[in-house]
């Protein structure tokens, strides 16, 4: 169990230190190997990674199951990428917490002026063609079965990062990496972006649903920015600029739900078009936050769950008079209300915590969760009319011709 969770926080690990290089790296897990990086433009991994973590810190072996095994996962992923024979090879790197002896093939294959593929090679060449062990037979076998050519091409390839950290090693590893410094929240910065990360893994490991297929430097890097400004208060940038609406923009909204949901409870044209600004300009600061990766997706999740919690106060505080019988007019003035006092609640709450936002962004947002109502299911949609899922649905349904 170590092992699966040494290899989700070693690809952070790893993650992170190439974004300061190159924050469009993305990282990918399972799919041809344990951890994979890719940068920008490409299809194919620039790296393919084993991680092996062994709570003994003792010496690697040379015919033990770590390399082989590795090696045939490399053979493996080399085919599919059609590599072995031509083409740009990746990089090959086992990351392990054992050490690699001086004078074994494992040594020679390190990083630094003592690497030698020649002698890694020739001998990697005697230990395959062994009898012994048995466990590791069928690895061996694959490469032997490669041509010289392609043995090289693939030993010339591989790295080998031994003595790397052990799992309990990694949190202080991760922090410098980071750029998180000893002080009052270092451990709640670190607590949260691990949080974010499991996550994350989550995602890339979900081989059913695959709603993600890499994550990116540059999200980690906002994450990281996102996470330490709430602890130190910064705002998030406001380039939008409110102006009234012209007649055009006000007409082009006319048949969304989110101008129906305001005259279901008997709001005038002047009253929709000051929430129409709201709207409009919310919307728009949200996408350049999201664009320029000032917030992530997650963090604006967050942010929306907080102001759904605030409409379902006010509307179930609102609504739990109205009956069956309560006229139509009253039920109007029930959503009037619902909606008030949900606009001055969201107004005062921050798009992160900790921060102040203007208050057109929350109640602009709030305007968003209205419009989404229109999707049936969708679990954080709101409304203001007491009724406002029943006539979502009547307005969704087909209407006879």
């Amino acid at each position: 169990m170590t092992g699966y969770l040494y290899q989700c926080e070693l690809a952070l690990l790893e993650l992170a230190q190439r974004s300061w290089d190159d924050i469009t790296v993305e990282v990918r897990m399972e799919v041809l190997d344990d951890i994979e990086f890719l940068y920008e433009d490409t299809h194919d991994p620039h790296e393919l990674l084993q991680s092996k973590h062994r709570e003994n810190a003792g010496r690697l072996s040379e015919t033990g199951k770590d390399f082989w095994r590795s090696v045939a996962s490399w053979i493996d992923a080399l085919t599919v990428l059609g590599r072995l024979s031509v083409g740009t090879m990746p990089l090959l790197r086992m990351v392990t917490t054992q050490v690699a002896a001086e004078g074994t093939f494992l040594y020679q294959l390190r990083r630094g002026s003592e690497r030698s593929v020649a002698d890694a090679l020739a001998r990697m060449e005697q230990v395959a063609q062994a009898d012994e062990p048995g466990t590791t037979a069928k690895d061996r076998q694959k490469f032997t079965g490669l041509t010289p050519a392609q043995r090289y091409r693939l030993v010339d390839a591989i790295e080998i990062a031994d003595a790397s950290p052990l799992m309990s090693d990694l949190d202080s590893s991760l922090a410098r990496t980071l750029g998180i410094r000893p002080g009052q929240h270092a451990r709640a910065v670190l607590d949260d972006i691990k949080g974010w990360w499991y996550g994350m893994a989550v995602e890339l490991l979900d081989r059913k649903k695959r709603t993600r297929a890499s994550v990116t430097g540059q999200e980690l890097q906002c994450r990281l920015e996102e996470i330490t400004d709430r602890y130190a208060g910064k705002n998030l940038p406001i380039t939008e600029t409110l102006r009234r609406l012209t007649v055009a923009e006000i007409d082009a909204y006319k048949s969304e739900l989110v101008v129906t949901q305001m005259q279901w409870i008997g709001l005038k044209d002047r009253t929709i078009a000051t929430h129409l600004r709201d709207y409009h300009y919310a919307r728009a600061q949200r996408s350049e936050w999201l664009r320029t990766f000032k917030i992530t997706e997650e963090g604006l999740e967050d942010y929306e769950r907080l102001l759904w919690d605030e409409w379902d106060h006010a509307f179930t505080r609102h609504t739990d008079d109205v009956e069956e019988d309560t006229p139509a007019a009253e039920r109007r003035a029930a959503g009037k209300r619902v909606l008030d006092e949900t606009m001055d609640k969201v107004a005062d709450k921050p798009a992160r915590p900790g921060s102040t936002t203007e208050g057109w962004v929350g109640r602009g947002t709030m305007h968003s969760l209205a419009d989404r109502a229109r999707t049936a299911g969708a679990e954080d949609a709101v409304g203001w009319h007491p009724d406002y899922p029943d006539l979502c649905q009547s307005r969704n349904e087909p209407r006879d011709q």
